[in-house]
């Protein structure tokens, strides 16, 4: 029981560590060094390193990171959320919330294009927060929507979440995005049918807009061609075999690149800017990663996944009562960690207790049903008050909204979150039916 005692521990510490605010991949390096070192020795620790680095990162499936990264960064710089925005609001605005409404949808179409939670939140308070307060809309009413719609930026595919799931669980990464299709829309359709019970009970919190013409209507449509072209290319090229995901990926970077040069939106600053954000990124993924992979290989050594995969199997708890319990615990940690970090980080510790349960699933479909589950939790943990970081994200940018207005406002769509992680968890059929694995 020495290791399993050690893994234990030092994964406290992991978690301790996080808390404290210290950067995760920092956190997985030092409590994963140190609990190698001392079960196999300084030595042994220094020669996996060596081993270990160049595995994680020779590997050409990591080529796919950058380019959805660059990709998300192209259509930021390019605004191709105003024109999303611009066109919802055209076609349901003049409903009572109908400015949120299409806010919702503006963050489902660019979220589809970006695969950033953060990233979407705040692009998409850039132009819809002004459009409510003119409107008069209630201040944390709007922040609420603002927060939960970001959400969609990484439920809805292309996903670099998806992405690194799908390359530690050995898994197709086509699969993966498109069973978060049918979820990231039920998503989508659970925040506007909260907006549109709010606006009822709360009259005042959400006027309607003006009615605009059929002919403007239509019109707008202009403004989302290059979405629907962007969309189908990446994940309908994917789905269909046209290309591979790394391949998908370069496609809708260029293609994006090109939209955006052609409207005159990407010049070369935008360019650079968008070149060395991916950079930045990246370097950051990469480090979680090679933290990940070194504590992935203490956790390995200490025999800690497998004793307490064992310790719990022997409670005999009912199989969706233990998927419940992660669940929970991925919305707990996504108060106070980013998403890739607590993916990471346990599911070294939850596949092997998955794995052995009897859920009545195969083994893939388990990794794909339970990749779009935790997606969704950690999402749901990302806009729980006090500390979900979508949150911050919009109070820095919504300066004259209290955040505890921003909570207020926040928690009926928390409440649709819990309603959808309980269909999906008794309905698998829901994540798996599109990939063509029920």
């Amino acid at each position: 029981m020495e290791g399993f005692a050690v893994g234990a521990s030092l994964f406290v510490l992991t978690l301790v560590l996080a808390g404290l605010r210290v950067p995760i991949a920092v956190a997985m390096l030092f409590s994963g060094g140190l609990g190698y070192a001392l079960l196999a020795g300084p030595a042994a620790f220094l020669d996996v390193m060596k081993s270990l680095t160049y595995e994680r990162f020779s590997s050409y499936s990591l080529i796919v990171i950058p380019l959805f990264v660059l990709m998300g960064q192209f259509a930021t710089k390019a605004r191709i959320n105003e024109a999303l925005f611009d066109s919802a609001r055209a076609w349901i605005g003049h409903w009572r919330g109908g400015l949120a409404m299409a806010t919702v949808g503006g963050c489902a179409m660019f979220g589809a294009i970006c695969g950033s939670s953060l990233a979407t939140a705040a692009t998409m308070t850039q132009v819809a927060l002004p459009e409510m307060s003119r409107r008069g809309y209630d201040p944390s009413f709007s922040t609420g929507v603002l927060a939960a719609g970001g959400t969609l930026g990484i439920l809805i595919p292309p996903s670099v979440i998806l992405v690194i799931y799908a390359i530690y669980t050995e898994q197709s990464i086509g699969a993966l995005f498109i069973a978060a299709v049918i979820p990231g829309f039920l998503a989508a359709l659970g925040y506007m049918a909260v907006i549109a019970i709010v606006v009822r009970l709360k009259g005042g919190s959400a006027p309607a807009d003006e009615r605009i013409g059929w002919v403007q209507r239509v019109l707008s449509l202009r403004g989302i061609w290059s979405f629907a072209l962007i969309f189908g290319l990446v994940i309908g090229g994917i789905y269909l075999g046209w290309f591979s995901p790394t391949e998908g990926a370069g496609v809708g970077a260029s293609v994006i690149a090109i939209i955006g040069l052609a409207g005159g939106r990407l010049g070369w600053h935008e360019l650079r800017d968008s070149l060395l954000e991916t950079a930045k990124t990246t370097a950051f993924i990469a480090l979680i990663l090679l933290g990940a992979t070194v504590f992935n290989a203490f956790l390995a050594l200490s025999q800690l996944p497998v004793t307490l995969a064992e310790l719990i199997l022997a409670l005999d708890v009912p199989p969706l009562l233990l998927v419940a319990a992660m669940l929970l615990l991925y919305v707990v940690f996504g108060c106070v960690m980013e998403s890739l970090s607590m993916i990471l980080l346990t599911i070294p510790v939850f596949l092997p207790i998955l794995l052995r349960i009897d859920l009545g699933l195969s083994e893939a479909q388990i990794l794909v049903w339970f990749g779009i589950m935790c997606l969704t939790a950690v999402e749901v943990g990302m806009i729980t008050p006090p500390f979900g970081l979508n949150l911050f994200v919009i109070g820095a940018a919504a300066r004259d909204v209290p955040m505890t207005e921003t909570y207020r406002g926040v928690l009926p769509f928390v409440a649709s979150d819990i309603v959808r992680i309980g269909i999906l968890l008794n309905f698998p059929v829901l994540s798996l039916l599109l990939p063509g694995m029920w």
